[in-house]
């Protein structure tokens, strides 16, 4: 495909979807493969995210990925087959300070195991991808000022003690899209050297908030533990 050949669209219109799909089969006859890796958000406390941004990232990484699913389905796949690839991200202990991207790279991940169960009969794998802390000069300028310490200050929760980059994505969306997948459908293949198993950046304050535990002698044996008592 030529440069002159790419097609913008906006993903969370779907008639703007449907136009894509069905220019794309106009051109080129069929649909083999679909890879979901349109998104965007914003770093901001949940509590200072408005309506239109809750809306916008939602709409981009969750709805999107919906009509480009649907709409490659209706269109091609539903009587040919086909291999879907939905990339979410590492969301698996919440997402603090990207909440509205956290919920909707969550329910993609949902979307991916239940289109792979009703499209199982029409030949259609469908797996997501969730790469960890990934690192590419675009995304680093798309958080302007704040993008340098971001992904400086990510490395070290990461088991790999160094980012990710596209590269090692793109190779295991290339597997979940080969036969060398065949047998592969409503997984999700995290892509993080293990960081969803290691700890989180986001840091609670020491605080006092938090309510008390029954009374009883397992909380007088609590406080003894962590405040004990002088002998003297």
């Amino acid at each position: 495909m030529s440069v002159s050949q790419y097609q913008s669209v906006n993903i969370s219109q779907s008639t703007s979807v449907k136009h894509l799909v069905l220019s794309v089969l106009k051109q080129f006859g069929r649909i083999d493969f679909l890879v979901n890796n349109g998104g965007g958000q914003f770093s901001s406390p949940a509590e200072n995210i408005s309506s239109k941004g809750w809306k916008a990232v939602v709409d981009t990484n969750l709805t999107g990925t919906f009509y480009c699913c649907q709409q490659v389905y209706i269109s091609w796949m539903k009587q040919h087959g086909g291999a879907i690839v939905n990339i979410i991200a590492d969301m698996w202990k919440g997402f603090p300070g990207m909440a509205h991207t956290g919920a909707a790279r969550a329910a993609v991940d949902n979307l991916t195991k239940s289109l792979a169960i009703e499209w199982a009969s029409s030949g259609v794998r469908i797996n997501a991808v969730a790469p960890g802390t990934i690192f590419s000069r675009t995304a680093m300028e798309n958080y302007k000022e704040m993008g340098p310490h971001i992904f400086k200050m990510s490395a070290p929760f990461s088991p790999a003690k160094r980012l990710g980059v596209p590269e090692e994505i793109s190779s295991a969306v290339c597997f979940l899209l080969s036969p060398g997948a065949s047998y592969i459908s409503g997984a999700t293949l995290k892509v993080d050297a293990g960081q969803s198993l290691y700890h989180t950046p986001w840091e609670i304050p020491d605080h006092t908030a938090w309510p008390e535990a029954p009374e009883g002698e397992n909380l007088d044996a609590l406080k003894e533990l962590f405040n004990p008592q002088s002998k003297l």
